[in-house]
């Protein structure tokens, strides 16, 4: 053969280059050029040497390997013909090798150049994801995942991180349910996953899906447990069932699997299931994204590795925003990590201490508990535990406040500083049994004075972190008894704590803003508060217990309370402050050096910006207006 021809025979042989068409493939035969290796060497060094090109093997050998700060060698692999290197390294390293190769004496390879291998991700699609979803599969081995420690900048990858904010899952193959129904014998079960070659299947009852059942579920809770095979499958299933529309995007069905710890989602289509996903196929469709940065803050190790993974977060912030993702998202994605990088921290304390004496629930409160958090954030938690017997509880009490003062103390490290009011569950006031937070509660809303009012809102606004979910459902029932109680001076304090934040605005439709040093600001922060406020109050009086602002306002619209107008204007309006917020934060670090703050300067916003502001300010005054009215009349 001469060397188009070999050429040509190596691009069909080798993947992804033999999905390209006939007439590209041909295309490309003049552009690669032959290098021969008379010695053996290091060719490439990880996160060092900028890659020029593709390189396809035509016969010989690539040895790929992480190098450790000590030069050891790690995740070694061995590649013949047909392999190509490069291009993860391209798109998604800031076009440095991702990792170390070195070439065997004898290797022959065809090098396409970088910009032409450019050109055909953009032109091919599935070409271009071959590399992303590749990447995404190796982000699974925690050798891969532990030395790619820093993502690259998303603009320093070209685009392959924009497929995760414009792909909808419509855009991408989901696979079929297969279903059996709930007293199907397990064994029956089996053999139907076999047949289908499948690992994942659902099970049904009056033709709803209920939960599903994968080979871990029959190793674990059949094979381990030693069940009868001709059991009901219902009886090992897993749940919950956690459903997602095909419209929505993928960063939303990674925020949803992580929210809800599931490895499965149902697609939806017009009121029925359509097909699934899972957490691999998710993972593998994403390449960069915060998916995969969230599994590497899964597998830090350290306290000085999980700061560095939170001070990673403001460049994937800016990303987002940059690209036009809504700011609720973005506030998902912050919590997300912080949520992760708080149960390693959670984690490492129970395994230093011991494990605890009685069950336990950590919650976070305030804006984490809301899922609204910012770059600018300090730690508003508590510690929830189980009543024990009188002989025991001090030995409890002492283990849960040594406990929360490590925790506490570790989150600080890492960055997400003490709170100023102490709502932390390193105070001693903060950290008590069931019972005893239960008459906390009915004694905030039975004796309504003002710091009481203070001190229900922010502990209102909470979520189960980690532990046990039972003992929060414990306590969330007889809230909801207690709000049942006729009560009207605790709802009238409630409200009145609601309006202590007046929109700010002058009397000559002016924006209110605060001298700092030579220059005017505006306290964002405070400006938001007004609408998370009157929000609480009306998911208060109607016991509904969504943990987040834009949730709540959902279903305050579904239940009539609101109606289409006045969600729609409350909505936009807190998200377009909250964008303001998160641009400005991610300014101040990324572009100032300094740190986050809520206070934005009143000449960095532009005409636009202060006129929305100024419509925003009015329409909380209404709403102000209003629950005064409805709320404060008895005081």
């Amino acid at each position: 053969m001469n060397n188009s021809e070999v050429i040509l025979s190596l691009l069909k042989t080798t993947q992804p280059f033999q999905l390209l068409p006939d007439s590209v493939q041909k295309s490309l035969v003049d552009l690669m050029t032959k290098y021969t290796f008379t010695k053996e060497e290091l060719l490439y060094r990880q996160n060092v040497t900028d890659i020029e090109g593709i390189d396809l093997i035509y016969k010989g050998e690539y040895e790929t390997f992480f190098l450790d700060t000590s030069e050891n060698k790690h995740s070694i692999e061995i590649h013949h013909h047909p392999y190509c290197f490069g291009g993860i390294s391209i798109l998604l390293n800031r076009k440095k090798a991702l990792k170390s190769v070195m070439v065997k004496k004898g290797t022959t390879i065809y090098r396409l150049p970088r910009k032409d291998f450019i050109e055909l991700c953009h032109v091919n699609e599935d070409f271009f994801h071959f590399f992303t979803n590749s990447f995404g599969r190796k982000m699974l081995e925690e050798d891969f995942s532990h030395f790619v420690k820093s993502p690259a900048p998303f603009e320093e990858s070209y685009y392959a991180a924009d497929q995760l904010y414009s792909r909808k899952i419509d855009n991408i193959i989901y696979k079929d349910i297969i279903s059996v129904p709930y007293h199907t014998p397990i064994f029956e079960v089996a053999q139907k996953m076999s047949r289908h070659k499948i690992s994942c299947i659902f099970i049904t009852e009056k033709e709803e899906i209920i939960g599903y059942a994968t080979d871990i579920t029959l190793r674990d809770n059949v094979l381990g447990k030693q069940i009868e095979a001709t059991q009901p499958i219902g009886s090992v299933m897993d749940n919950p069932i956690v459903s997602i529309s095909h419209q929505a995007f993928l960063y939303e069905a990674v925020l949803m699997m992580f929210r809800t710890k599931t490895k499965y989602l149902l697609v939806e289509k017009e009121g029925k299931y359509v097909g699934f996903l899972s957490r691999n196929r998710l993972l593998s469709e994403q390449g960069q994204s915060p998916l995969v940065f969230i599994q590497s803050v899964k597998l830090a190790e350290s306290i000085d590795e999980l700061g560095d993974k939170w001070n990673n977060v403001p460049k994937i912030i800016n990303q987002l925003l940059e690209r036009g993702v809504h700011a609720e998202i973005a506030n998902q994605v912050i919590t997300t990590i912080a949520d992760t990088i708080s149960i390693k921290v959670i984690e490492k304390v129970i395994q230093e201490i011991g494990e605890p004496p009685a069950k336990f629930v950590f919650m976070v409160t305030g804006s984490e508990g809301r899922k609204e958090q910012t770059l600018k954030t300090d730690q508003d938690n508590a510690i929830i535990y189980e009543d024990k017997a009188n002989e025991h509880r001090e030995l409890v009490r002492s283990y849960f406040l040594t406990f929360a003062k490590k925790v506490s103390d570790y989150l600080n490290k890492i960055g997400f500083v003490y709170c100023t009011g102490e709502f932390m569950a390193s105070n001693p006031k903060w950290t008590h049994s069931l019972s005893h937070w239960k008459n906390n509660y009915k004694n905030w809303i039975e004796d309504t004075m003002p710091e009481n009012a203070i001190k229900f809102s922010t502990f209102f606004d909470c979520r189960r972190l980690y532990g046990d979910q039972e003992i929060i459902d414990e306590l969330k029932l007889f809230l909801n008894i207690e709000l049942q109680k006729p009560n009207e001076r605790f709802f009238s304090f409630i409200a009145k704590n609601a309006l202590q934040y007046q929109p700010p605005l002058t009397f000559f439709n002016a924006i209110k803003t605060q001298t700092i040093g030579t220059a005017e600001f505006l306290n964002i922060k405070k400006a938001m508060t007004p609408i998370v406020d009157l929000v609480r109050v009306y998911a208060l009086k109607n016991r509904i217990y969504e943990e987040n602002t834009g949730e709540r306002l959902k279903k305050l619209v579904k239940l009539g309370i609101f109606n289409q107008t006045q969600y729609e204007e409350l909505y936009q309006s807190y998200y377009y402050m909250m964008a303001l917020r998160l641009k400005n934060q991610t300014n101040e670090i990324l572009t100032s050096k300094s740190e986050p703050s809520n206070y934005i300067r009143i000449d960095s916003l532009t005409k636009i910006e202060k006129a929305t502001l100024k419509e925003i300010f009015k329409t909380i005054s209404n709403f102000q207006l209003g629950i005064k009215f409805k709320f404060t009349s008895s005081l």
